[in-house]
């Protein structure tokens, strides 16, 4: 019979008392047992310290560290170091994990094998109800989730919920684990995770579930302003997708487009830029000469970057691309 695999579940924890105790209880009810939980205080000026102490005075699966440092990253990486499990994950201190969420994962690591990502549904929960932007985003997550598809968006937004992924720590290794300083780092991560090929394993069961109010880190963090988003999408397509010998493009002049042409502008790299409003089309901006989309029909060996939001204006990018024969995820790239 197969030995269990312990798992470390990593928690970075700051001023989180309200909610901490619904988060570790949640662990204690994991119908998986096999369990470490690795929480690291970041400086908390609350009672989330205390909370944590009392779990780990009446259960030694519960490990509690404080960071000498500040921030989330070098929280994880405390939390990693102090580690001995076999398959990692992490969890966010105010958010709770379905009673299933460990076992669900552990099984999908163990049938699929090395070079896995377990991943799982998300549900967002609020007092105040949750608005439409992150509505949005949770269903498409779990629509990418439910097919294993998730990487084939990743340009889009994250693809990976910071508190519901398991990977094998070989592979967690491999990515380079929580080493490098960009923000955000659940986004940089997902980007690692790709960068190394691991596939995600399709999972229609909810087992996370994220809560929502106005002073979470993702709300109030400069961290995770859009300009860091765009920071690491365009390193990552420069990295991983784009050629020097590629004809690179950019679609759409808006405050996106303008962003990443800029960022093109100062790393030196050529690209053409097109978009389809009559406004724009002729002038010149940052030293680039906005032309009419159509002008991609010449266009060979091309990547495009699109920063089009509107989703009937996405349709119509779709089936242009489809006409020309390029690929979604191969040739062309959505950015939002």
């Amino acid at each position: 019979m197969m030995t269990k695999p312990l798992v470390s579940i990593l928690i970075p924890f700051k001023n989180v008392d309200e909610y901490f105790e619904e988060c570790l209880k949640s662990i204690q009810n994991q119908t998986y047992n096999i369990w470490e939980v690795i929480a690291v205080n970041d400086n908390s000026s609350d009672d989330s310290l205390a909370i944590a102490k009392t779990f780990a005075a009446n259960d030694a699966r519960f490990k509690i560290y404080s960071n000498e440092e500040s921030g989330i990253i070098t929280a994880l990486r405390k939390a990693y170091a102090h580690s001995s499990g076999n398959s990692i994950t992490r969890m966010d201190a105010d958010d709770h994990m379905s009673p299933e969420r460990i076992e669900v994962m552990v099984n999908s690591l163990v049938q699929q094998g090395k070079g896995s990502l377990a991943v799982g549904k998300v549900k967002y929960f609020s007092k105040a109800g949750v608005n439409d932007g992150y509505d949005r985003y949770e269903k498409w997550l779990n629509k990418l989730t439910a097919t294993g598809d998730n990487f084939k968006e990743i340009y889009k937004e994250c693809v990976i919920p910071s508190p519901c992924w398991m990977v094998h720590k070989e592979n967690f290794e491999a990515s380079d684990a929580f080493n490098p300083n960009r923000y955000p780092e659940d986004y940089d991560l997902a980007f690692r995770f790709y960068e190394i090929g691991l596939k995600c394993i399709p999972c229609t069961t909810t087992l996370h579930y994220w809560r929502d109010y106005n002073n979470r880190t993702s709300r109030t963090s400069e961290h995770y302003a859009q300009n860091y988003f765009l920071d690491i999408k365009l390193h990552y397509f420069l990295k991983l997708e784009y050629k020097t010998i590629d004809n690179l493009v950019v679609w759409g002049a808006g405050k996106k487009g303008k962003k990443i042409a800029n960022l093109l502008v100062e790393k030196n790299i050529p690209f053409q830029w097109v978009c389809d409003n009559e406004k724009k089309i002729g002038k010149d901006i940052y030293g680039i000469r906005l032309t009419h989309f159509s002008n991609l029909k010449e266009s060979k060996n091309s990547k495009t970057i699109i920063t089009v939001a509107n989703e009937d204006d996405q349709n119509m990018i779709k089936s242009f691309f489809k006409e020309l024969e390029q690929k979604p995820s191969v040739d062309y790239f959505f950015f939002c």
